[in-house]
């Protein structure tokens, strides 16, 4: 009996456990049913206003002058995209004066470094430098400054602002207008580098020889002077380089001491965005240039 006792005992506490767990679980169940219920009843009450206030905004974007999505006054895709772009420039916390473009690939591509040059004047950059190794672009200046036009008209549009574009050869300029604006476009190569550098030295040693300065004007300053007016160009703040190798390549040797370097794999098939990022990178490095 004291077995059958014990038995009956430990039946009642199973059933006991079993039974408080079911409640619980049903209590659970029933205050998230209770919940969901009351969140639709609220979200049923509230729809119509929120379709009411939705329609309001609706038709306050579509009557607003300055809506951001709207489109220009004549719907031009061009005036769109200029002024998305001036946009981007502005929005900068720093936009470099002269940038340099450098192509450290095999075969450079006339369109791709088009779309370049056109999307910097286009954020409003003054001064772009393309530059190869192998002085490909300034060999074939003519399809470059063909291909620069081309995009100029197919990005910003026929009645799109043109800019001038330069060549530098061994100190010659040979210029091809546009039409006359502020930003320059300049094709070096790699005589535009150390050979500048020898042929300013040469013609500091001539004038002290000819007797048109003294020797005691012989320095790095004197050195730095005839090198801008050979180039008149200001220091590049930063350079974009495109390809693997990891060198300037000759790149202005005298003028990037404090230029920023920003490598992209490749400038084939670039787009406008990876500029724009190019161009956010720089605006937030911090040059700490010292005194």
């Amino acid at each position: 009996m004291a077995r059958l006792f014990g038995f009956l005992w430990r039946l009642l506490l199973v059933f006991f456990h079993v039974n408080r767990s079911v409640v619980s679980w049903l209590r659970v169940r029933l205050r998230s049913l209770k919940g969901r219920l009351l969140e639709r009843a609220v979200a049923t009450l509230l729809l119509p206003v929120a379709l009411s206030r939705f329609s309001d905004h609706q038709k306050k974007s579509k009557h607003s002058p300055d809506a951001s999505a709207a489109p220009s006054a004549d719907g031009n895709p061009a005036d769109c995209q200029r002024a998305r772009w001036l946009s981007d420039g502005k929005s900068l916390e720093k936009l470099p004066v002269h940038v340099g473009l450098l192509v450290a690939e095999e075969e450079p591509s006339y369109t791709d470094i088009a779309n370049l040059v056109v999307w910097c004047m286009a954020v409003g950059i003054s001064y772009i430098s393309v530059y190869d190794n192998h002085g490909v672009f300034q060999k074939n200046n003519s399809h470059v400054l063909e291909q620069i036009v081309k995009q100029q008209q197919d990005l910003l549009g026929v009645d799109g602002p043109k800019y001038s574009v330069q060549f530098l050869s061994n100190g010659n300029d040979h210029q091809y207008h546009v039409v006359s604006c502020r930003p320059t476009v300049k094709v070096l190569s790699p005589e535009d580098g150390k050979q500048s550098i020898v042929q300013a030295a040469q013609q500091l040693c001539s004038s002290v020889e000819n007797k048109e300065r003294s020797s005691k004007d012989v320095s790095v300053t004197m050195l730095d002077i005839l090198l801008r007016e050979s180039k008149n160009i200001p220091d590049p703040e930063l350079v974009v380089k495109f390809g693997p190798v990891n060198s300037a390549l000759g790149f202005l040797p005298w003028h990037i001491r404090l230029t920023e370097f920003i490598s992209l794999p490749s400038h084939r098939n670039i787009s406008y965005e990876d500029l724009l990022a190019a161009l956010q990178r720089y605006s937030m490095c911090q040059q700490r240039l010292g005194q």
